[in-house]
């Protein structure tokens, strides 16, 4: 009897674990790199402006609970490649992280973090919550988008590579 209790309790635990355990629920970018584009040339994504010019990246990573928002972000070295700014963040002062679903469909959905401070070497991190991600988020992207100065924001400057769904990494 005491063996039968035995087992039964850790095939509880067990499927417990496990049904908390929605691994599939977490979105990882390994890297973020900067937009490349020309001055004066668009590379819209999910209907998101880019970045009026080529930035750069030294290291960044990004990683979204699809289930509770959960979401957090680094960025290092976010600076201009080109122009009178070259090597700066020029007049960028502050980011929004940005989850887009759906990209490239109908249904895209475009969700953003509480705007941060990106410091004069380009730095910026987050961790907090964002709201409202679809029950279905496919094809999920990662932008770094412009907060302030309010001429440019809301265009994207960088964007989460290296893209990991759950343990399909492993």
């Amino acid at each position: 009897m005491k063996k039968m209790l035995g087992v039964m309790l850790t095939l509880m635990c067990a499927s417990s674990v496990l049904a908390f355990d929605n691994d599939d629920s977490i979105v990882r970018w390994k890297n973020i790199a900067g937009v490349i584009t020309a001055p004066g040339v668009d590379n819209p994504v999910g209907g998101i402006r880019a970045g009026a010019g080529p930035w750069s990246v030294r290291s960044g990573r990004a990683q979204v609970n699809l289930v509770n928002g959960a979401t957090s972000f680094d960025v290092d070295g976010l600076v201009l490649n080109g122009s009178n700014s070259s090597g700066t963040p020029g007049p960028v002062t502050a980011v929004t992280g940005t989850l887009v679903c759906n990209a490239g469909t109908t249904t895209v959905t475009v969700l953003d973090t509480l705007p941060v401070s990106l410091n004069v070497h380009g730095d910026a991190h987050f961790s907090g919550q964002i709201t409202g991600v679809p029950a279905a988020c496919n094809n999920p992207v990662f932008l770094i988008r412009i907060a302030t100065p309010a001429g440019p924001a809301g265009r994207w400057i960088a964007t989460g590579t290296q893209r990991f769904i759950g343990d399909d990494e492993k």
